[in-house]
């Protein structure tokens, strides 16, 4: 089958024909029908996150399943099906109490040798490796997309839906009438736009330096924009907040943008850290002993705090009632050759979310 492989970091993906197993016990072969082309992977294909190379990288897909292997339940061949990118063994201490998303075991369930490229075994990236015609997957990542569901929206479901709406309705639990700042509107922030709007926010503020992304934000439901372009961002979301929000959300990655989310929030509220931060960097607290005095806090988001199986569906239900937006998500769709093409797109923020269907 074809597959885009990274050889190195900095360097164009490589369309290969590479081998995949068979399912074996608790696994599924998914036929992939849409991927979408998120920033996490651009992480790692800029080397600012590490992973054993040669990959195949992507984690945000939908499609059919093809075969089942021994045990499997919940899906049968011909089920269409969005995959969830974590790993949880389902008996952990995070698994049974709910937060499958933080599975103690999830290095363990990592897969090596099941896929292979010039006969080479290499490393299967999130359990999926999405970024092919096939994937091999855990049947705990697997949840059944309705028929009225695109698969290209449940791809979207599978990463940038789940983990913006979550952030805000599993992570920190929004109350109605709190206030929100969300810096960077990209795939992901567009999300938390639209779980601040569900969750009864009485003001969203979106940061960025793009008018377009702007603009987008102001379609899928904020209130007040910021260019942080044209001033100090932190400045201007206190000015218009009267000192600041409740919850201010990082959706870039960086630590920059970290430190400005923790300086938006007001006394007693918090921020969230939803990008990928930089791995060989620090994020300094500026003023830690008042804000901490002021019970300012900061807290992380890995993936909206997901349930897959409980939020997902629920997430599927919300757009084919037409109270979330994921259509709109999706600026463009490209083939798996025009990989390259799509994350030049990204990277120039021409894009909310692009699609490569399959």
């Amino acid at each position: 089958m074809k597959a885009a492989v990274l050889y190195a970091p900095n360097q164009p993906l490589v369309i290969e024909d590479i081998e995949l197993d068979e399912p074996q016990a608790n696994e599924v072969l998914v036929k992939t029908s849409a991927t979408g082309v998120c920033h996490s992977d651009l992480h790692f294909m800029e080397g600012k996150w590490m992973y054993p190379m040669p990959v195949v990288l992507g984690h945000e897909s939908a499609g059919v399943v093809e075969k089942v292997g021994p045990g499997v339940t919940n899906v049968k061949a011909g089920d269409r099906v969005v995959i969830a990118f974590v790993q949880s063994c389902g008996v952990c201490d995070r698994c049974t109490t709910g937060r499958p998303n933080l599975c103690s075991n999830g290095q363990s369930l990592n897969r090596m040798g099941r896929v292979k490229l010039n006969g080479q075994p290499i490393m299967q990236f999130a359990g999926m490796s999405a970024f092919a015609e096939f994937q091999l997957v855990s049947s705990r990542a697997c949840v059944k997309v309705p028929d009225a569901v695109p698969l290209e929206v449940a791809a979207l479901v599978g990463c940038s839906v789940m983990t913006g709406v979550g952030a805000v309705t599993n992570t920190v639990k929004l109350q109605v009438g709190e206030t929100v700042a969300v810096v960077g509107c990209g795939g992901v922030g567009l999300n938390i736009i639209q779980g601040a709007r569900l969750a009864g926010a009485s003001r969203i503020i979106a940061v960025d330096m793009l008018e377009s992304k702007l603009a987008a934000a102001k379609e899928f439901g904020a209130t007040d924009v910021v260019d942080a372009s044209s001033g100090d961002a932190v400045a201007q979301v206190q000015a218009l907040t009267g000192g600041g929000v409740d919850y201010a959300f990082e959706a870039i990655g960086l630590m920059k943008t970290a430190q400005q989310c923790f300086e938006m929030a007001r006394r007693g509220g918090q921020a969230v850290i939803v990008g990928m931060l930089p791995l060989t960097e620090q994020l300094t607290i500026p003023n830690a002993g008042m804000s901490f005095l002021g019970e300012k806090g900061i807290v992380g988001s890995y993936y909206g705090s997901t349930r897959q199986t409980y939020d997902m569906p629920w997430l599927m239900e919300l757009y084919r009632q037409k109270r979330l937006k994921i259509d709109e998500l999706i600026s463009r769709r490209y083939q798996l050759s025009q990989i390259n093409e799509a994350y030049d797109a990204l990277k120039g923020g021409e894009v909310n979310r692009s699609v490569i269907v399959f």
